[in-house]
């Protein structure tokens, strides 16, 4: 099978994308009035469309931009970004985009093993967020009852996760994380719970051995599922079954491309790139080529289709950092200090006053703990990273996705 298969989806996108002010003025100016049939002439010809130009089309054209390839009578959902990288982004969706995205949805609940009978909590604040939304309807179509957690303190979610006996529970690492120590303190006991399944997102942790142990065993053995999107993408990736920490990107649903983040050139086989996206069935409001951000390793198959990302998300592009020559990512800090069972929270520390930039910790852990933990730090990383036993509690928590970094300049 020969990759240009992948192109099949491109006449009944193209058709889409020309209807929409912002694609056609893009793909006509490229000379692409109809869609490459050449792999090598789609990764040359068709333009990126970064994230700066979606916020900067939406700012010229309130509210919505012109990305839209109906009349806005067809669109029924609208979400948008957080905005914390900076201005919100608002995405509308039609019913036809949005039932696609639930069946990818659906997809990963069935190899996370839910369907009816299960009770699921989704412990969200919901809110405008694209995801919460797919996950608590999909749920519903595969039969699970369905709890939102939106709105409640961490001890209210975890009495109504007892009570009525949930046994699946959607939600971040980091928050998954919280909660037994949430119980801990009310004296709640989770080993009474029925929770057998934890589906997280929202932040790499999800695909970190050291992490998803910390979970399982925080919950009592509970499988962890892990997965992830975004709400300009919809849902990309679940989980692979037989593969914990490697995820299968939802084939039917996009194409895959893994480049170097400076030159913009296709990544080789084992690279560490950013991921490329290209959605195929969200033709209500479809990118071509998106650059996403996210660093994934390259790990084309013989066709050189990219269906599976080894590891995960590894991290956002703009949250590497480089420390004395050295690359580091929060999901390599992450799995550092998470292999240490006794360490409850933690913050990092960039440390840019001085011309050689400085990394270092504090841990809400014993002193010799800390210790360890910077010998581990050495040994993985061969850098020299200060790590400071702090007092319990004092760090602060997350209900969402954890900012456990902090620069000082």
């Amino acid at each position: 099978m020969r990759i240009e298969t992948a192109l099949s989806g491109l006449p009944q996108l193209w058709e889409a994308a020309l209807c929409s002010p912002f694609h056609r003025d893009r793909l006509l100016n490229a000379g692409l009035g109809t869609p490459p049939t050449e792999w090598s002439d789609f990764q040359t010809r068709v333009p990126f469309t970064t994230k700066g130009e979606l916020v900067a089309e939406q700012t010229a054209h309130p509210p919505y931009g012109r990305f839209l390839t109906g009349p806005l009578n067809r669109y029924t959902r609208c979400h948008q970004t957080s905005g914390t990288a900076g201005s919100p982004l608002r995405w509308l969706d039609t019913p036809e985009s949005w039932d696609a995205m639930v069946a990818d949805w659906n997809t990963v609940l069935r190899f996370a093993g839910v369907g009816p009978g299960d009770r699921a909590l989704f412990a969200f604040s919901f809110g405008p967020f694209l995801g919460f939304w797919l996950a608590f309807e999909a749920a519903q179509r595969v039969g699970a009852l369905c709890f939102a957690g939106g709105g409640m303190s961490s001890a209210v979610r975890l009495r109504l996760l007892l009570e009525n006996g949930c046994t699946v529970l959607c939600c971040t690492p980091t928050y998954g994380l919280h909660l037994p120590a949430v119980a801990a303190a009310e004296g709640l006991d989770l080993s009474r719970g029925r929770i057998r399944t934890l589906i997280v997102a929202g932040e790499p942790g999800g695909s970190l051995p050291a992490v998803r142990n910390r979970l399982s065993s925080a919950w009592h053995g509970a499988r962890v599922f892990d997965h992830h999107g975004m709400t300009e993408t919809g849902p990309v990736t679940h989980e692979d079954p037989d593969a914990p920490g490697t995820l299968n990107v939802f084939e039917g649903s996009f194409l895959v491309e893994v480049i170097d983040p400076a030159a913009g050139t296709p990544c080789r086989a084992g690279d560490i790139g950013e991921l490329v996206l290209t959605t195929l069935r969200r033709l209500g409001s479809p990118l071509i080529r998106y650059r996403t951000g996210d660093l994934v390793r390259c790990d084309p198959e013989p066709d050189g289709r990219i269906r599976r990302l080894p590891g995960g998300i590894l991290s956002r592009l703009d949250d590497m950092v480089i420390v004395r020559g050295v690359n580091v990512f929060p999901s390599a800090v992450e799995e550092i200090v998470r292999s240490a069972p006794e360490v409850a929270e933690y913050r990092v520390t960039l440390d840019s006053r001085s011309p050689m930039v400085e990394l270092h910790l504090e841990v809400e852990a014993p002193a010799s703990v800390a210790e360890e933990l910077a010998r581990r730090f050495q040994n993985a990383l061969s850098l020299r990273v200060p790590v400071r036993s702090v007092a319990p509690g004092s760090l602060p928590r997350f209900d969402l996705k954890a900012r456990r970094w902090r620069r000082v300049k």
